[in-house]
């Protein structure tokens, strides 16, 4: 089958590639890919910044975000049949979107959202699982809270701005000048244009923020925060708990907490708290959002779909910086109908 492979790490370490259709174990499903979806994580695996902690064996199929059309079950899969359709974030070690064919562990596959075309579900797993362990499992957040995300058009900020004014936050998001209008139509009661204005000047008494961006602009969300508030980071620095979480050897745990030192220091010295969090494969959370789909409380946001043979192109288009809002979807059909 064709898929795109990280051959070496690298910028150019991606290759389309002819490979063998993936083994089905027991607990597996087989999905022939309709759709998969850009996301940061590509890049960052593709470079091998995390090749301490996550051991993929060169070369490997990259891709984080499916959906497609069930076409094998293990003997121990129960819930799935043939001609399910289904999206999922295939699990670390077993990722590989980027090709005719993925063997998924059934626990982490979940039904389609009716309501969403194969290309939009596509966009949907990683974000929205990330948008739900930092809101609900992370940050437990409850209505009337007061919630600041960065860079709300983006493919995460998007999610987590729809699923917090859900939860019955007040949400604060900052973005530029063209994308003021669709935050606002995702629910985003306070709008920072960061073109023009200084979010931490600004805004004040946060219960959570929430950063993809890192470097000064965490630093910066620090100060906006209300005593005992929590600043959720999602590009790092990482702490022990990311480590732990991967399984590492406890080394590693304190490797980790030397990166993220300087903003934990930070962080307590204006009474937060910071945490680092690299979300999970969970179909269970995946068939509660599917829900929250369907049910129009949550929608996915798509700004551009490329042909799978354009894979590579689709990487660089969202790399470059190219992207205007949401998420970028590589579809199995070339039309994206």
């Amino acid at each position: 089958m064709k898929a795109f492979v990280v051959a070496k790490y690298g910028k150019n370490g991606a290759r389309a590639a002819q490979v063998p259709e993936p083994t089905v174990g027991d607990r597996d499903v087989l999905v022939r890919v309709s759709a998969a979806s850009i996301n940061p994580l590509d890049k960052m695996v593709r470079n091998g910044e995390f090749k301490q902690l996550l051991k993929y064996r060169l070369p490997f199929t990259l891709g984080h975000d499916v959906s497609g059309v069930v076409t094998r079950v293990g003997s121990a899969v129960r819930g799935f049949e043939v001609g399910d359709e289904v999206y999922a974030r295939p699990r670390d070690l077993r990722i590989g979107s980027f090709a005719e064919f993925i063997a998924i562990d059934q626990d982490d596959v979940s039904p389609k959202p009716a309501s969403l075309t194969f290309e939009e579900a596509a966009a949907v797993p990683l974000v929205a699982l990330a948008a739900w362990q930092i809101l609900v499992d992370r940050a437990r957040v409850q209505p009337g809270q007061k919630v600041l995300i960065h860079a709300g058009a983006g493919g995460l900020g998007s999610t987590v701005i729809q699923l917090a004014k859900h939860l019955g936050a007040t949400v604060a998001t900052t973005t530029g000048t063209d994308t003021e209008k669709l935050v606002r139509s995702l629910g985003a009661d306070v709008v920072v244009d960061y073109t023009k204005e200084d979010f931490s000047k600004v805004l004040s008494g946060y219960d959570l923020v929430l950063d993809s961006l890192g470097g000064t602009n965490l630093e910066k969300s620090l100060t906006v925060l209300r005593p005992g508030g929590l600043a959720i980071g999602v590009v790092g620095p990482p702490d022990a708990g990311f480590a732990k979480q991967l399984g590492a050897p406890s080394f590693m745990g304190l490797v980790m907490n030397t990166l993220s030192r300087k903003v934990r220091k930070q962080a307590k010295a204006l009474g937060v708290r910071y945490q680092f969090l690299f979300m999970r494969a969970d179909g269970s959370q995946l068939r509660k959002l599917s829900a929250l789909y369907d049910s129009g409380k949550l929608r996915p946001v798509v700004d551009r779909t490329f042909p799978f043979d354009q894979t590579l192109e689709a990487m660089a288009y969202v790399e470059q910086g190219r992207t205007k809002a949401g998420k970028v979807v590589v579809s199995m059909v070339p039309d994206g109908d």
